[in-house]
């Protein structure tokens, strides 16, 4: 295997020192397939940073023991990735394993059609844990039909509604089982001084300015409304904002915003300041990710100590079972893990990479990972449930690799936490009502090049129109709008390719 150099100790580099180090190495010019799979292998590792720092080497020395590797990361801060993965890709300065989160960027998409990183699909069925990345997760994850790296696999569904239960009971209420329980639940929460203080100071709903994350997506999957398209059985697309329940959904946040049921400045709150509103009781209702709920309580402490917080995820217009779905986001896929081809050079290479990121999705290797070493940073009980014993020591050590692992459920070991518990077992409940995007693996060129342009037009009508300044003419008007300005040809596009997978 080639060498890259030796292991740095400063990780964070200006961005030409980065891209340089980590296209440095040659091929040792071993003849392809001669390669032992079972040698310790040097691997670089160009990867997205989601913590302040990167981590120290404590669990980094572990995963390369188990994993029989010599890992050299450079890490490249989450804020600035689509510049940095854009440089590297145009100047080909890239390692042998590429994080690329943003699938949809030009630069990424153009760089994988191109043939710039290997084909994975034919080899993935040779070692045990890839072979059980499920079929529709590869399809979802193609492009073309190819499938150019290891997915990055993902909950199909995490998002619900967390509630205070303690307001709940206070004022004699039910958890809310449709989307009229829940209006009326905002309602209550917003006129019955849940918290006792005899003030009018809190709301039903916080949210943020976030139409995917934030509330909006999550409601429109209640009221039926399609994962960003709707295919019929001949192959037409419809966007999702043509629909019916798209208009119901902004009528039901309309009547939460007219009526003062929600943060009246909710289109310009940041997610953190949403959070920190909910740990002080200004509101009872935040939709988002289940395992927020975790959070949310450990926030609120020394703050609203009496917070009880209850999960929900099985909310509908009717009540009926059969009605639930919930909107996937990115068909559960978190990106893919990438391989160069200027950078691993014949297949024999490619498989001992691919050996290794099989080896990363071991137990072990998984919770090393995710919660660390047991004793140093958790403790586990019989039932395999852990508990971080040195948070400051796990955020320093541990969390910095917690976007790098291929998977992320289906394992043994689990959080001790009864809520977070609770929300895994709901996130895979969601998995049987989750609805899918029939367009995430689709090519589009306008999409590509346009598609945040066109984007931005929806947005911000959806916005105006919840918030009283537009009215629904106004709203179908945006809609002509993003028709004439690319729409159609989007829509073209997405068509002819749904037909040429599907044919």
């Amino acid at each position: 295997m080639k060498r890259k150099g030796i292991k740095t100790a400063v990780l964070f580099l200006c961005c030409a020192l980065l891209l340089t180090a980590c296209g440095g190495g040659q091929s040792t010019g071993e003849e392809a397939g001669s390669y032992d799979e079972n040698a310790k292998a040097t691997i670089t590792w160009l990867n997205i940073l989601h913590t302040a720092s990167p981590p120290t080497d404590t669990i980094l020395n572990k995963i390369e023991e188990k994993t029989n590797t010599d890992i050299q990361f450079s890490w490249i801060p989450d804020a600035s990735k689509e510049e940095r993965i854009n440089t590297a890709l145009a100047s080909n300065s890239l390692a042998d394993v590429v994080t690329l989160t943003i699938l949809d960027n030009s630069s990424v998409r153009n760089a994988l059609k191109s043939g710039m990183f290997w084909e994975v699909g034919p080899y993935l069925d040779e070692f045990p844990n890839l072979a059980k990345i499920p079929e529709d997760t590869r399809k979802s994850a193609s492009i073309g039909g190819k499938l150019y790296g290891v997915p990055f696999q993902k909950d199909l569904a995490r998002n619900g509604i967390t509630i205070r239960k303690d307001w709940l009971d206070k004022l004699g209420l039910e958890l809310p089982k449709t989307t009229d329980d829940l209006m009326a639940v905002a309602k209550a929460f917003t006129e019955q001084d849940p918290d006792g203080n005899g003030v009018a100071d809190t709301t039903g709903f916080v949210d943020r300015n976030d139409l995917i994350y934030g509330a909006f997506k999550t409601l429109g999957s209640y009221f039926g409304v399609p994962n960003n398209w709707k295919v019929s059985e001949d192959g037409k697309m419809t966007p999702e904002f043509e629909t019916q329940e798209y208009i119901d959904t902004m009528n039901f946040m309309k009547n939460l915003f007219d009526n003062g049921y929600i943060n009246k400045d909710f289109a310009v709150t940041a997610k953190t300041d949403q959070q920190q509103k909910f740990a002080q009781g200004k509101a009872g209702i935040y939709v988002g990710a289940l395992f927020d709920s975790k959070n949310l309580l450990n926030m609120a402490k020394g703050i609203q100590d009496n917070m009880e917080l209850e999960i929900v995820n099985n909310i509908t217009t009717t009540g009926n079972e059969s009605d639930r779905a919930i909107w996937a986001a990115n068909n559960g896929i978190g990106g893919l893990i990438a391989f160069p081809r200027s950078e691993v050079k014949d297949e024999a290479e490619l498989k001992r990479i691919l050996k290794f990121i099989n080896d990363l999705m071991d137990e072990d290797v998984y919770a090393l990972m995710t919660y660390g070493i047991e004793g140093t940073h958790y403790t586990v009980d019989a039932d395999n449930a852990t508990t971080i014993t040195d948070t400051d020591l796990w955020q320093q050590e541990v969390q910095p690799f917690s976007s790098t692992r291929p998977k992320e459920f289906g394992y043994d070991i689990h959080d001790a936490d009864p809520l977070k518990q609770k929300s895994d077992k709901l996130i895979k409940e969601n998995a049987k009502h989750a609805v899918l995007n029939p367009a995430y693996s689709l090519d589009s060129e306008t999409y590509t090049t346009q598609g945040s342009e066109l984007q931005k037009i929806m947005t911000d009508a959806t916005y105006k129109y919840i918030l009283g300044e537009s009215s629904l003419e106004d709203f179908k008007a945006s809609v002509q709008t993003w028709r004439d300005s690319g729409g159609n040809r989007m829509i073209e596009e997405y068509e002819a390719a749904y037909k040429e997978v599907h044919s």
